[in-house]
C-alpha cells in the first residue's frame, strides 16, 4: 500500500527494514525487486536508537545490488551506498559531532559502473564496544 509518511511517499514493497535493534553485523533478511530499469530514489532511514556510550562504535548501514534475487555467495554483490553514523571520535574524517537518532535521507540509484541492479537489500555493519546497539527502519521513497 501506497501512503505519505511525514513527506515522503511510503510503499509497503520498498521497505528495506522494520524497526529493530541490531547488535552485530549482518545482512538484512528482504531483499527488495526493484525491476530490471535504472531506478533512483532516496532511501529514508528512522534511527530511533542509536548506543555510543564507549565513543567507539560505529554503524555502517549499507545499500547493496545483485542481479540474482537469493543474494547468494557466488554471485556479484556490491555496495552501492554508505551511510556512516556513530561516535564522533572514531569517524573517519575531521567529523567532530556525535550522530544521534533522527531521519537520515541518502540519494541512491541502482547503477553501479554502468550495471543497474534489480534486486537490493540492506547490510548493517556494526564495530566498536556494542551493548545495545542501532535501531532503525528503512525504505526506498521519491519525495514529495
Amino acid at each position: 500500500s501506497i501512503m505519505a509518511e511525514a513527506n515522503y511517499m511510503y510503499d509497503s514493497d520498498l521497505v528495506f527494514k522494520a524497526a529493530g535493534l541490531i547488535a552485530a553485523s549482518a545482512a538484512v533478511a528482504t531483499v527488495v525487486d526493484v525491476g530490471a530499469a535504472k531506478v533512483k530514489g532516496e532511501l529514508v532511514i528512522d534511527v530511533t536508537a542509536l548506543e555510543i556510550a564507549t565513543n567507539d562504535e560505529i554503524y555502517e548501514i549499507v545499500l547493496q545490488g545483485t542481479n540474482t534475487a537469493a543474494f547468494a555467495t557466488d554471485t556479484a554483490i556490491y555496495d552501492l551506498i554508505t551511510l556512516r553514523l556513530g561516535a564522533a571520535e572514531v569517524q573517519t574524517t575531521d567529523c567532530n559531532a556525535d550522530n544521534a537518532t533522527g531521519r537520515y535521507i541518502v540519494p541512491f540509484t541502482n547503477e553501479f559502473n554502468g550495471t543497474n541492479f534489480r534486486y537490493l537489500r540492506l547490510y548493517t555493519i556494526v564495530t566498536g564496544t556494542i551493548a545495545t546497539g542501532i535501531n532503525y527502519k528503512a525504505y526506498a521513497s521519491v519525495a514529495k
